[in-house]
């Protein structure tokens, strides 16, 4: 009990003071982890010995093409498991069923209870569609840009129409859209009835007929704030009323609709201003829905966009504070391809910089838990005790509730006691203390990670101070040590 109290102790202070760059070790294998912390959720000795023998630039070739990769067959069958995923956002609203008053007649308590319930299903089945796509895909890029631009264009899924739809807003509004071209996945976010309803746009509308404008400028403000041209992107508060009028009629289609009841948002023409309108300097052309179209299509073109998506993708996979050298040459690619994000990450993967950024980025508590499962190599039956600790590190899924998502910046995520939360996990996933492999503790003890075969896998990043705590552990603490060093933490 002594040497294991030592050793966690050893493990607490070498994190908490030593967050260091990889040590020197061979340049391929060194290469071959950094790749993998940055275009996935963190190496498997599987995904290492395949980079290995077809070699780096293959990988990414294959990464940037995802629908030419293969699924397991154990991850089709997981997913094919979910009952709900599949569902559309007009059935899934019609599967939530009344919770609300509904022309005047207000929901009986057990009408909002099974609601509830059917609430949390929903929310529960997109969860695990999310993470065992992070775990097991083979598809790893793809994954990693749905959590990126999940991130930039974020939902809050806390309860309601969000909570049931945050799972298809991910897979059919941002999954699709996540290495294609930008404008097409500023649309697909924008007309999701997800968006709507958490940026209010729900309640921005003209009516014509009576000459009683409510405009609701919440959904314009972020889509050119966060979205596209960025807070320093050179519009006016002008510019912000307009795109506000240019998406007025755009709204969630009530569940008892007669027209396009098969469309969960919708048109609403009446709804519409249909006004002259002057933005970001130019007339709009069309009118109706189009003008909206056609002003989010101007957004996505506008080089501050360029410039704006370009330092979010070097922040995000090079250093939290992007040199503007690469940035600039990222955006020029943004205009050059018409915002083609697989042609940007093309020349983010091929740029020095990213080739010596290993380990200059922290992980979130999200990468930090799938990396931890993926490199210890465990049979996973059980995502409960995944979500609750993605929750208690600070990073509940689906759980930010600001627009601007959550952050992926070391300044963000890393303190003394965020430190010894991290520990907490790795030292329960190393000990077999949370029953992933298992539906609970009672059914016998869980299997436990490798050390050896850690070190191995791992070993190419560790710094000279964590191969001395490892080699100076009992070795029943080892897997512990590895999993919640600084190294570990880091990407």
């Amino acid at each position: 009990m002594a040497s294991r109290r030592q050793g966690i102790c050893a493990l607490a202070l070498l994190s908490v003071t030593i967050l260091v760059t990889p040590a020197q070790a061979a340049d391929s294998d060194r290469q071959i982890l950094h790749l993998l912390n940055r275009l996935a959720f963190g190496p498997t000795a599987a995904e290492f010995a395949y980079v290995k023998s077809v070699g780096i630039e293959r990988f990414i070739t294959e990464q940037l093409d995802p629908d030419a990769i293969a699924e397991p067959l154990a991850l089709r069958f997981r997913l094919a498991q979910l009952a709900t995923t599949s569902l559309s956002a007009a059935e899934l609203r019609q599967f939530f069923g009344p919770a609300r008053a509904v022309d005047g007649i207000k929901p009986s308590p057990e009408d909002i209870r099974a609601a509830a319930e059917r609430s949390a299903l929903v929310a529960r089945e997109a969860a695990e569609a999310r993470i065992w796509r992070a775990v097991m895909s083979r598809r790893q890029l793809q994954q990693v840009m749905v959590n990126f631009w999940f991130n930039h264009f974020n939902i809050f899924a806390g309860e309601g129409l969000e909570r049931i739809w945050v799972g298809n807003y991910e897979d059919k509004a941002i999954r699709p859209y996540a290495l294609g071209h930008f404008r097409d996945l500023l649309l697909a976010v924008a007309r999701h009835p997800a968006m709507l309803i958490y940026l209010d746009n729900t309640r921005n509308t003209a009516s014509p007929r009576t000459g009683q404008d409510r405009l609701n400028e919440n959904f314009a403000r972020e889509v050119m704030e966060l979205h596209t041209l960025g807070v320093d992107g050179g519009y006016t508060q002008d510019d912000i009323e307009t795109l506000a009028r240019a998406l007025t009629g755009w709204r969630v289609n009530p569940p008892d609709a007669v027209q396009y009841p098969e469309f969960a948002a919708v048109f609403d023409g009446t709804r519409h201003d249909y006004g002259p309108k002057v933005f970001l300097g130019r007339r709009l052309v069309a009118t109706g829905k189009a003008e909206g179209e056609e002003a989010l299509a101007m957004l996505a073109a506008s080089p501050a966009t360029a410039h704006h998506i370009a330092w979010e993708l070097a922040q995000y996979f090079v250093v939290d504070a992007p040199p503007p050298a690469l940035v600039d040459r990222l955006a020029a690619r943004f205009l050059a391809t018409d915002g083609d994000i697989r042609e940007v990450l093309r020349t983010l993967f091929d740029s020095p910089e990213f080739w010596a950024s290993a380990g200059e980025k922290y992980k979130t508590p999200y990468e930090f838990v799938i990396s931890a499962v993926r490199s210890a190599n465990l049979p996973v039956n059980n995502l409960r005790p995944l979500v609750a600790w993605m929750a208690r590190l600070g990073m509940p899924l689906y759980g930010c509730q600001t627009p601007d998502g959550y952050h992926n910046t070391e300044a963000a995520w890393l303190s003394p006691d965020a430190i010894l939360q991290r520990i907490g996990f790795a030292t329960a996933l190393a000990r077999g203390a949370l029953p992933i492999s298992r539906d609970g503790a009672a059914d016998g003890p869980q299997p436990r990670p490798d050390a050896q075969r850690l070190a191995a896998l791992l070993g190419a990043s560790f710094s000279p101070a964590t191969r001395a705590a490892i080699a100076a552990a009992p070795a029943a603490d080892r897997a512990a040590l590895i999993l919640g060093s600084p190294d570990f933490m880091r990407r």
